[in-house]
């Protein structure tokens, strides 16, 4: 058990003796109860020490812990509390603490899609009946970036347990190319969130490729009890460790891309590295940098290239970097001929 656990266990089990005003409680008495607390959780025998108790004690009546507690000595030998009324577990709630809990209560919300927090639902709630009850509503200081109106969220719970039960889906999926959705047997192994979007990867069948499939495409769910799942240990941090985004290629795709970004976004990608393989190869004159990645060529990576416009440039492989001019150089042209068109029709 950790020492910081066993510390507030003394703590709460020390202000339980001090609120039992039928007693009286000398040094040794607190020790002993402080022992049989600890008994109870761990199952095992704990030899408190006299110094243990009465540091917890200087603790309690300190203000490091938030306490305050107005611990006093009578006869020279007993303890207890001066106000009669007074709990370590009734101390109101400074701001400071105030603030962390509110935002901490709102982070916790964002996760309500899955049941695995339900077990937190009362917690939350009491939390913020505590919160809100010592100070005014406030607007949220922190912002997640989670879109409510996401389709495939309220698919979410139901594929985390297929996950962790083992069950074989059947689903009614339609992707954005098919023209009608058809139904999909499969192994469901991970969910995986990106950019906003969660997907479900997985298999069709043993030997099939490792598949994705996108939450706000799947229309319905069902499951497959007669088939086996397939139990294959998957790893996603290893499959996905040089790809960014969702769309795993093959090895023959693994490429090392070395970027040039400039001085202004320079800062930005030193601190939010790309990829974790992500490494400086160079500093330029002008305040920029030049790194290098280990990862696959896919759509995830060259969307985010284009993301940074002129501040970005692909220096290798020769062929990304073509790919990436052609890009903007048919960007550049929808630009021009809208410019043309309002030119003509008298707009701009």
């Amino acid at each position: 058990m950790a020492q910081n656990k066993n510390a507030l266990i003394r703590y709460k089990t020390i202000d339980k003796c001090l609120q039992n005003r039928f007693r009286t409680w000398t040094l040794n008495e607190l020790i002993d109860a402080c022992s049989e607390a600890l008994y109870e959780y761990e199952g095992r025998d704990f030899n408190v020490s006299k110094r243990t108790v009465q540091l917890d004690i200087q603790l309690m009546r300190s203000d490091k812990l938030g306490y305050n507690a107005p611990i006093e000595v009578y006869d020279k030998k007993f303890y207890r509390y001066a106000d009669e009324d007074y709990s370590i577990t009734d101390i109101p709630l400074n701001e400071s603490d105030m603030n962390v809990l509110s935002e901490t209560v709102e982070m916790l919300k964002q996760f309500k899609d899955f049941s695995l927090f339900n077990e937190l639902g009362g917690i939350i709630e009491r939390l913020e009946d505590k919160i809100y009850t010592e100070k005014t509503h406030q607007p949220s200081i922190i912002h997640l970036d989670k879109n409510e109106n996401l389709k495939g969220l309220e698919h979410l719970d139901v594929l985390y347990q297929a996950i962790l039960k083992k069950m074989v889906l059947k689903l009614e999926y339609q992707s954005f190319k098919a023209r009608k959705p058809s139904i999909v047997t499969f192994h469901p192994f991970i969910l995986k969130e990106f950019n906003n979007r969660w997907f479900l990867v997985g298999k069709k069948k043993r030997k099939a490729p490792i598949m994705t499939l996108a939450l706000d495409r799947i229309i319905s769910i069902d499951y497959d009890l007669t088939i086996d799942y397939i139990n294959e240990n998957f790893d996603g941090a290893e499959y996905y460790k040089n790809t960014v985004g969702v769309t795993v290629m093959d090895e023959e795709h693994l490429e090392k891309v070395v970027i040039k970004v400039d001085r202004t976004n320079a800062p930005y990608v030193l601190t939010k590295p790309i990829h974790h393989s992500q490494r400086v190869v160079e500093k330029t004159n002008n305040g920029g940098v030049i790194i290098e990645l280990d990862v696959h060529h896919n759509f995830e990576l060259e969307r985010l290239i284009l993301g940074f416009g002129d501040t970005m440039e692909v220096l290798n492989p020769p062929y990304i970097k073509r790919r990436i001019k052609r890009k903007l150089i048919s960007a550049l042209g929808n630009y021009n001929a809208t410019q043309k068109k309002e030119v003509e029709e008298g707009i701009g």
